[in-house]
This record gives structure tokens, C-alpha cells and sequence, in this order.
């Protein structure tokens, strides 16, 4: 069965707890967004240009406002102040105006006249296609004064600009957003990061101090709590099932919290990865959703939503030789099967939602965005004037030239629905590959739903060394065989949340199926299955 829609025909965020049912109108539609756009004639955005998502999404149609999460800043992020600098942009849109305030350097001293570079042009997607048939998009230094239609140039993209990130991709992402999220308060706002890694660090900075901990699945990104233990926060890890972290066992930590015996406060941050998890591959429902969101209400949790692989949700799985399932025949069918997002469900604004074009544009692209109420995208602006400013101009530019420009949104969804197929290909070419080599009766898993990583679990119980051995020395011993047979995968270990006091009682391994050729996967699949049956003394 494919997962329940994202959008629908009134779709509702039910009553949960302390708040009331609040009916949430249908979402834009890409046909609604051409037609916003023409209304509201050429974007006039210039150097530096301040920007916010109102501009460019559905005025306020009855939805609720945000609450507001002062008792929940840190103290980092209550004490810092508008940039001086960054705060005396409003005034350059005055005419006339001669600035030698802010330290603009004029466009003519940046030694980069041209961009151009080729893509795939709508539908014809695969790389053969695009070297034969792509289309050359080319950005110009001054194309928004020297040409009829410009909105965005070399001049503005190479500069200096605001903590929110570009005006033009401000408008791609919050229209995006509204689209696929619609979400269920009025006072939301988007802000561009550089990446989903870069905003985690500044949204832990925003919510917690030294010593706090937070909580996430049992097995969770392993950078992200990298990034945290460097900032003194630790991860108390909830335990999972096939669509990751129990709603039951989160309630349990929280309603038992004795922080005296943990020493530390009780934590009211969640990190989780709703689709095609890091590293476990799991995707929760939207029933597990919708639990994990009222549990959420009644302990007054505030939700990190990290969603790399969100638009990575595959066709349902259906078994080694069995046909393909059709893509969606249509952008919208395609959206109607998307789980939907908590920030679709949040009426609360608790929800900070991280978006990256990481996995379905490029990594190297540098550029994500979270969408949360006004107070904490103004609190995370903030943040951005101080450190990374904005993403890179160069990378803002390829993404707007392509997303905005030349796909548009109606373009951008076929090319996620060609993602899906194209990863769907790839998990089932995996699947086979494990069934017909791996030792099913001591590895098993289970078909992922969205994302790029199997979870290989591993009984080491049934390990001849099982008793004089720990399950750490018979991981290592099978990760250095593997390597051996010539096949890289990662630990499971390397993923373990809590890093104090957590025991670990199973065992798993990490491969994933979006790095290498699809023959190659299969043998590393068999590589890895001898390294297995090496270990444990099977044929």
C-alpha cells in the first residue's frame, strides 16, 4: 500500500490536547503560484535587499498564530541584536541615495562577467539526456538592469546580502513549502541555511545550554550528535520499531524523567528524521506522526524536523522478480502520496522544519532552509548574520537559474517523481542482491521506504564466539573481513544516540544504495555476505 496522502481534499490537523481542530484550506497549487506571480508583476530585489516569506505566501485565510517559545531560548539566542550593519540595508532602495555606509563592493571589481552551465530540460531527466539535449542556462552580471525580464544577477547573487538568504530563492522555497506543507498557522516564515548540518548547530545553539540533553531515535545521524556533544548537549536515545522512534517509549522517558538521577533538566527538544531515517531507513506513518505529535503537546516538546530524504519516498516495495509499480501518473498524485510533514500537522509552531536541496539537487550545493513561526526564524536569522551570513551567491544563482527559471515548481516535482523511480530502482536492485547472497538465517532487514540506507541486522547470538566475545569485538571482526572482501559499510555503533550508558544489545550494519553503480552494489552485496559467512563459519 503506498503511504497516506500529504494533501487531500480538506485535509485537517485533528484536536490534539490544549488545542482546537483547526481546518486547514487546500494547499497552492502550482497553477495558483503562476498565477500569484503575474498579479504581482516583476520581483524587484536588489543587492542586499531584505526579504521575508510573507511577501510571497497565502495571506492569512483563519489559520492560528505561533506560540511563542521564550521560556525555551537560550541564553545565546535572547542576547543577540539585530546586525547594525545588516539593519542599515533597509535604507538603500531610497533614490537617489549615494551609500558609502555598508562595505558593498561595487560589482565591477567582481571578475566573473558570466556563469553558464547545462541541465536537464523537462522531462527528459537522465544524464544521457542532458549531455545530448540539455538546455545552457547562463546568468549574466547585470541581467536584472540590462535586460527586460531580469530578476536576479551576477551583481546581486556575488555580493553581500541578509541573514534570510536571497529574496528570489525566499520566494522559491516559501511557494515550495506551502505546496507540499501547507502549514497550519499563519505566522510561518522560511530562512536559507547552508545546509541541514549548519542549521541543526544554530537551532541547538537557539534551544539548549551546557549540560542539557535532547532526545532522538535509539540510532540517529551520527554528525548530528557530532555536532552536539562539541556544544555540551547530549542525545537520550527513545527506542525504535520498523517505523522508527516508539511514541509509547518517548512518553515513558519524558513522564518518568528524574533529573536528579539523569543529571540534567528535563529535555523538551526532539530530533528526529521522519523519512527514510539516518541510518535506519525507517519511515514513520502519518498515524506514528500524529502520536508522536500529541505526546509532543502534552510534554510542550519542540520539534527539530530534519528531512534530507523526504522527497526520497519510493514506490512501495513488492518483491524480488515482481513488476514495477507506474510512477504517478501526475504532479499531484505524486504529492498525495507523500506522508505528510509535522509541520503540515503542527498548530502549534512547534516544529522547526530543515530542508536541504542535498539529496535531490547536490550536496555541494551548500543551501537548505528551515521554515518555523516568525519569532524563531527572526531568532535564527539573527544567528545567520553572525556566522555563515547567507549561502554561497554562486550556489544560489545555479539553484534559481534551474529551480526557479528553467524547471519552475511544476518542472521541479517531475524531477523529484524521476528521484523516486530512480531510487526505487536502486533499493530493489539492493533487495535482490541481499536475497540472493546474504545468510538470511543470521542477517535480516527490511525493505526501506524513502531514503538511501538499508539496516542490516546481524544475530550475533548465533555467533560461534557469541559467549567469549562482546558484540563490539564480533562487529569489528565482521566491518575488517568486509573490508577485506573488498566492501565498505558502516557500524552500527557509529550510529548509537546515547554515547553514555547506553548498552547495546543487537547488532546492524549501514549500506547504502545511492553511491555506487547498480552492478557494483550487487557485488558488494556478495563481498559483504562472504565476510559474513566467513565470521560465523558458514558456507
Amino acid at each position: 500500500m503506498p503511504p497516506p496522502s500529504a494533501i487531500g481534499n480538506g485535509f485537517e490537523a485533528e484536536a490534539i490536547t490544549d488545542t482546537e481542530a483547526i481546518v486547514v484550506p487546500n494547499p497552492l497549487t502550482v497553477k495558483a503560484v503562476a498565477a500569484r506571480r503575474i498579479k504581482a508583476g516583476r520581483l524587484v530585489a536588489k543587492t542586499a535587499a531584505a526579504t521575508s516569506s510573507d511577501l510571497f505566501k497565502t495571506p492569512n485565510s483563519g489559520k492560528p498564530k505561533a506560540k511563542r517559545w521564550d521560556h525555551y531560548l537560550s541564553v545565546e539566542a535572547k542576547a543577540r541584536q539585530p546586525s547594525s550593519l545588516k539593519g542599515a540595508a533597509k535604507y538603500l532602495n531610497r533614490p537617489g541615495l549615494i551609500t558609502l555606509g555598508g562595505g558593498l563592493p561595487l560589482a565591477e571589481n567582481f571578475p566573473i562577467e558570466e556563469l553558464s552551465f547545462k541541465v536537464p530540460t523537462v522531462p527528459h531527466f537522465s544524464e544521457a539526456e542532458a549531455r545530448q539535449n540539455g538546455t545552457i542556462l547562463k546568468a549574466g552580471k547585470y541581467d536584472v538592469t540590462e535586460t527586460d525580464d531580469g530578476v536576479y544577477d551576477l551583481s546581486i547573487a556575488l555580493n553581500y546580502a541578509l541573514g534570510t538568504g536571497s529574496a528570489q530563492m525566499i520566494r522559491f522555497v516559501t511557494e515550495h513549502t506551502e505546496i507540499v506543507c501547507n502549514p497550519a498557522y499563519a505566522d510561518w516564515q522560511c530562512a536559507l541555511t547552508v545546509g541541514s548540518t549548519s542549521a541543526l548547530d544554530i537551532a541547538l545553539r537557539m534551544f539548549c545550554e551546557r549540560g542539557d540533553v535532547i532526545l532522538s531515535e535509539d540510532y540517529a545521524f551520527a554528525s548530528a550528535v557530532e555536532t552536539a556533544a562539541a556544544l555540551g548537549v547530549g542525545f537520550v536515545g527513545v527506542a525504535m520499531d520498523a517505523e522508527g522512534l516508539l511514541p509509547e517509549s518517548l512518553d515513558d522517558i519524558l513522564s518518568n524523567w528524574d533529573e536528579k538521577a539523569k543529571g540534567a533538566r528535563k529535555p523538551f527538544v526532539l530530533y528526529i528524521v521522519p523519512s527514510g531515517q539516518n541510518p535506519t531507513g525507517a519511515t514513520q506513518s502519518f498515524t506514528r506522526r500524529r502520536e508522536i505529535y500529541k505526546i509532543a503537546q502534552k510534554h510542550d516538546l519542540y520539534i527539530f524536523e530534519d528531512e534530507p530524504y523526504y522527497f526520497l519516498q519510493m514506490q512501495p516495495y513488492t518483491g524480488p522478480d515482481s513488476p514495477s509499480i507506474p510512477p504517478p501518473a501526475t504532479n499531484e498524485e505524486f504529492l498525495q502520496s507523500l506522508v505528510p510533514t509535522y509541520l503540515s500537522l503542527d498548530v502549534d509552531g512547534r516544529v522547526m522544519r530543515m530542508d536541504s536541496f542535498s539529496k535531490v539537487i547536490a550536496p555541494g550545493s551548500r543551501v537548505g532552509w528551515v521554515t518555523a513561526s516568525e519569532q524563531i526564524i527572526e531568532r535564527f536569522t539573527r544567528a545567520n548574520e553572525c556566522s555563515v551570513q547567507n549561502p554561497s551567491g554562486i550556489s544560489q544563482m545555479v539553484l534559481f537559474k534551474l529551480l526557479d527559471e528553467h524547471w519552475g515548481h511544476d518542472g521541479y516535482l517531475k524531477w523529484l517523481i524521476n528521484l523516486r523511480m530512480v531510487y526505487t530502482k536502486r533499493r530493489d536492485v539492493i533487495l535482490a542482491a541481499c536475497e540472493k547472497n546474504l545468510p538470511k538465517e543470521v542477517v535480516t532487514w527490511n525493505p526501506p521506504a524513502a531514503g538511501m540506507f538499508l539496516w542490516l541486522k546481524v544475530n550475533w547470538h548465533l555467533h560461534p564466539y557469541a559467549k567469549t566475545k562482546t558484540l563490539s569485538e564480533i562487529e569489528e571482526e565482521i566491518f575488517l573481513a568486509a573490508v577485506d572482501e573488498g566492501v565498505l559499510v558502516s557500524k552500527g555503533s557509529w550510529f548509537i544516540a546515547e554515547r553514555n550508558g547506553f548498552v547495546q544489545t543487537e547488532m546492524f550494519f549501514r549500506a547504502t544504495f545511492a553511491a555506487a553503480a547498480e552492478d557494483k552494489m550487487t557485488v558488494a552485496i556478495e563481498r559483504f555476505g562472504a565476510a559474513v559467512r566467513a565470521s560465523f563459519g558458514l558456507k
